[in-house]
């Protein structure tokens, strides 16, 4: 941006010379503004069109977004006050002002003039109507003592006794928290991904000195008393005909060797949103030392029926004759997880094999989306009449790519997991109950995915039990996930 020649106020009558240093004033702060509002525009294009973009999940697409919007706003404001210096009427810029609901309470101030009387002598000025404007307001929140007073009486005349009312149960007996400050804390752990310590600095700007031991001992204790919760939400989830599993890390602190263990934390969950189904959606963790498929047996005891599963091989167990705590359980393989097999191949090579099997794909998820939300029987005669012959020409497609391909190349054991897997990804086909991938039961991992990349690690394997216990009543369910979009 070429530079403005100087303007020699000495040329300008003195009369005109103030408004005239007023306005190259507010020239000037345009200018800056204009030139930072280009490179913040520029920094939002490559957060939208960079080579990574593809990379970003929507969480972390918004939080790229964030901090240039911020500084747009301070330019902005910065703008409007250089402008306001002016006489020159500024339209008003347009912001996102939310919505404020209808029964959020409402706190009225009338600001009334400094004086009604008329400027012409005429007497008091009437009220002829009014203007109201509202905005959001937020009081921090507000830490408070309760005090329990219990009065003693006693007769006058005889000695039988004192009468005093019992003393109402805490759940930490002798302790300082009310069940609502417990609550807060969980809240505040596993679904706002605070730690405890920094908790314990939040609570410390408001007076309140809780070392982040006492908060942990206060976890431990709500993780015990809702254990039976968890217990029976597990049970009802069982009695289900269709369940999902899978299971992500859950770091641990190994203080023997002074280092970090990766425990697992295992998901069972119920989503039948997809066809209609009246039971609500659910999921229960379990924590675990490791990945080993015998956890799995063990949590699925009691089950009978379908699971949706990726291709983790521990699973496998689940199948055979030899199953301990229940009859072989029918497995539903997960398309999306075939797909993505292919989307490494095509991102890195560019394979035309593998474009056109995620092709191919999509056209399973576009019969899907047409069919989301209909009754299992209109899902099942959808999928026999225009989902199982385009299965049908995948398997011969996979099978005649197969012999092309070596198995030891990079596409080769793509295809290779997909054919392991081949009976499993035909199950959407047989039961409309089934879904095509597994997308909701790793949706409700993000949750943890966040508290786990706050809080590092988790102290102990103790912690972990008290951290699968806690995260599914507290953590928010999510909606059923959306369907890969096709290349």
């Amino acid at each position: 941006m070429s530079s403005a020649p100087p303007i020699d106020l000495s040329a300008i009558p003195e009369s005109q010379r103030a408004a005239v240093v007023v306005v190259l004033q507010e020239r000037d702060a345009l200018k800056e503004a204009n030139q930072r509002l280009e490179h913040l525009v520029a920094e939002l294009n490559h957060v939208v069109h960079g080579k990574r973009s593809e990379k970003l999940s929507d969480d972390d697409r918004q939080l790229a977004f964030e901090d240039p919007q911020t500084a747009v706003a301070e330019v902005e404001t910065r703008k409007e006050q250089a402008a306001s210096s002016t006489r020159t009427p500024r339209r008003t810029r347009q912001r996102n002002l939310g919505h404020l609901p209808v029964d959020l309470p409402r706190i009225e101030r009338v600001i009334e003039p400094t004086s009604l009387d008329c400027p012409c002598g005429c007497g008091q000025m009437h009220r002829i109507g009014e203007d109201r404007t509202e905005r959001l307001d937020i009081i921090p929140a507000q830490l408070r003592v309760l005090v329990d007073i219990r009065p003693k009486y006693a007769c006058r005349i005889c000695t039988d006794g004192v009468t005093q009312a019992p003393a109402a149960p805490w759940l930490i007996e002798g302790g300082m928290p009310t069940e609502g400050a417990i609550a807060h804390v969980l809240v505040s752990k596993f679904a706002d991904h605070l730690p405890f310590y920094r908790q314990s600095q939040i609570l410390a700007r408001s007076g309140i000195q809780i070392d982040r031991s006492t908060l942990a001992d206060w976890a431990g204790t709500a993780a015990f008393h809702l254990g039976p919760v968890v217990d029976r939400l597990t049970e009802h989830l069982k009695s289900s005909g269709k369940l999902f599993m899978d299971e992500t890390t859950a770091p641990v602190l190994d203080p023997g060797r002074g280092r970090t263990k990766t425990g697992y934390l295992w998901a069972l969950a119920r989503d039948d949103r997809g066809w209609g189904g009246e039971d609500p959606p659910g999921v229960v963790f379990t924590y675990q030392p490791s990945r080993a498929g015998a956890h799995a047996e063990q949590i699925l005891q009691g089950l009978d029926g379908t699971l949706q599963l990726d291709g983790y091989t521990g699973y496998d167990r689940l199948t055979r004759p030899s199953r301990k705590g229940g009859t072989p359980i029918t497995v539903a393989h997960c398309w999306a997880h075939a797909r993505r097999k292919l989307k490494e191949v095509f991102d890195r090579d560019g394979s035309e094999i593998a474009a056109e099997g995620l092709r191919r794909i999509a056209e399973f998820y576009r019969i899907e989306a047409e069919i989301r939300g209909m009754g299992p029987g209109q899902r099942l005669s959808a999928r026999q009449a225009r989902s199982a012959p385009l299965v049908v020409e995948f398997g011969d497609w996979l099978h005649a790519q197969r012999l092309r391909v070596s198995a030891q190349s990079r596409l080769g054991e793509k295809l290779t997991y997909i054919h392991r897997q081949w009976g499993g990804l035909q199950t959407f086909l047989h039961d409309g109950r089934v879904e095509i991938d597994s997308n909701a039961v790793e949706n409700l991992f993000r949750p943890i995915a966040l508290t786990r990349k706050n809080a590092l690690f988790a102290g102990h394997d103790e912690g972990g039990r008290t951290w699968a216990r806690i995260a599914p009543l507290i953590a928010p369910q999510r909606s059923t996930a959306s369907s890969p979009s096709p290349i």
